[in-house]
């Protein structure tokens, strides 16, 4: 799954508009302690080591409130970053650079985090046939902003919503009367370029989901001796994806078991901030 530009950007904007609105509100009351017209210089520092990300929607929060300001980047989305490094000095008005500050910070450090996280995984697993997938367990309102984070860590996307891929799971069985029925119903429904993944619990039901013709199976909880049946039984008929209680300590585990995906909801869920800091110069 590829996220496009025009969503990307739609989604820079809405974000920054919203934080900004949530933000500032009426007006900024403690940036009027500045007069209107002074000038500024600052730095972004890096408190720790980390994978940047979020340099675009850093950009929008500070150029809504002052068009003229200047940022120049000492590192880029994706690039490792170490504690004490400097990541891009500001330079314009006063008062726009205090206003626009925590909303810019804020989107800097969670999507550096999710960076940072997806990183770890992809190394962790580094030499293996598998590669590590997000979910669609985001921050409500981040859901672009998070997967373009994964990507920057070396991760891949899937599906971004309920609208651009089939995911079906036991519920879906339950009410389409079965797995070859859910998966029917699902080709008869499906454009040519939407993903028809399927979700089983068991060998039987792995079995099942073969032979109805499933291309791509989630493989939920399944222990490790599980995980590597599976893969002896799918064979070259379909994709495995291991999902649920997957860590980064049990994670090289699971991809050594010859799963082609790995799929981990806390690369977007269960993330800390990155620790980074706005510093103005000595005027």
């Amino acid at each position: 799954m590829t996220l496009s530009t025009t969503l990307l950007q739609d989604s820079i904007q809405r974000n920054v508009e919203a934080a900004l609105a949530e933000d500032i509100g009426s007006g900024d009351l403690t940036a009027q302690l500045i007069p209107a017209a002074q000038t500024a210089r600052a730095s972004i520092i890096s408190r720790e080591a980390a994978v940047l990300c979020g340099t675009a929607w850093f950009e929008a929060c500070f150029h809504r409130l002052d068009a003229q300001v200047k940022i120049e980047w000492f590192a880029r989305d994706g690039e490792a970053v170490t504690a004490g490094q400097t990541l891009a000095e500001i330079s314009g008005n006063a008062r726009a650079m205090l206003s626009a500050e925590r909303p810019a910070l804020n989107f800097l450090q969670t999507l550096s985090a999710t960076a940072s996280a997806t990183r770890q995984y992809v190394e962790a697993i580094k030499g293996t046939n598998a590669s590590i997938m997000d979910t669609r367990k985001t921050l409500p309102g981040l859901r672009a902003a998070q997967k373009y984070a994964v990507k920057c860590g070396g991760g891949e996307n899937q599906r971004v919503g309920l609208y651009d891929g089939i995911l079906i799971k036991e519920n879906h069985i339950m009410a389409a009367g079965g797995i070859r029925e859910a998966l029917t119903q699902a080709a008869n429904i499906a454009a040519a370029a939407i993903s028809i993944q399927i979700e089983v619990e068991s060998l039987d039901e792995l079995e099942q989901a073969l032979a109805a013709g499933a291309k791509l199976i989630l493989l939920d909880n399944f222990d490790l001796e599980t995980l590597r049946a599976a893969v002896r039984l799918a064979g070259a008929r379909a994709e495995l994806e291991a999902s649920g209680g997957i860590t980064l300590e049990t994670l090289r585990a699971v991809a050594d078991t010859g799963v082609h995906r790995i799929s981990i909801g806390s690369l977007t869920k269960d993330i800390r901030a990155v620790d980074l800091s706005m510093r103005f110069e000595n005027r």
